[in-house]
Order: C-alpha cells, then sequence, then structure tokens
C-alpha cells in the first residue's frame, strides 16, 4: 500500500465498516467462527466488531495511531482462522460464494501489511 496522508484514516474507515457491519448484518460472521472456541458464535461476532471499532478509534488518533496500527496488523492474523473456515465452509456453496470466500484469503496479507506500514509510519512521523 502507498503511503498517504490519509492512508491512516482509511485503515480506521476499514476497520470502522467492518465493525459496523459485525453489529448490523451478524449471521454471515456467526458462520466463520470456528466451532472450537467457547462461547456463541454471535458472541464472538459482537466481540469482533468490538475490537474492530478500538482498533478503528485507535489508528485514527494520532497519538494512538502507531500501537493501534501494529494491534491491527495482528487482528488481521488473528481472524484469518475464520477466513479460511468461511472458504472451506463455502466449498458446498455457488461458484460466486467460493471464488468470494477464496479471493478473500490472499487480501489478508496487503491488509497486514498495510497496518504495519501505517504503525512504522507513525513511529517515524
Amino acid at each position: 500500500m502507498p503511503r498517504t496522508p490519509s492512508s491512516p484514516l482509511l485503515l480506521a474507515g476499514l476497520l470502522a465498516g467492518a465493525a459496523v457491519a459485525h453489529a448490523v448484518a451478524p449471521k454471515p460472521f456467526d458462520a466463520t467462527v470456528p466451532r472450537s472456541l467457547p462461547g456463541t458464535p454471535r458472541g464472538w461476532t459482537y466481540a469482533s466488531g468490538a475490537a474492530e471499532l478500538a482498533l478503528a478509534a485507535g489508528v485514527a488518533h494520532p497519538r494512538t495511531r502507531r500501537v493501534a496500527a501494529l494491534a491491527s496488523a495482528a487482528f488481521f492474523v488473528g481472524v484469518f482462522p475464520a477466513n479460511v473456515k468461511f472458504a472451506l465452509d463455502s466449498r458446498q456453496g455457488s461458484a460466486a460464494a467460493r471464488a468470494v470466500a477464496f479471493g478473500r484469503l490472499p487480501l489478508q496479507v496487503p491488509l497486514v501489511l498495510w497496518a504495519r506500514g501505517v504503525s512504522r509510519a507513525a513511529a517515524s512521523g
């Protein structure tokens, strides 16, 4: 991702948008929660949405940006197993559903790199 002055705010917007999606339409996210986790899928959906909202706020604020962006990179790594589960579960779905599910997997890499870049830029700026 190119380093631009708006890059941290775009990352914060992405995280905030994902948080809102978790709250407004939780059902698709519930389906990605690995069964091995304790509690209910809905609880994990809301918890991950709350985490995304907190990360968005942290990335948006210059004083907390470095740490929050690094935490965002860790979060993107942490939710990767849910994306893998989503992709594997989509194998019985339509070709379009499989394409979306498997197409999301490689997107985690640029998200992690973007968040790390925002963190580095905040540390040097």
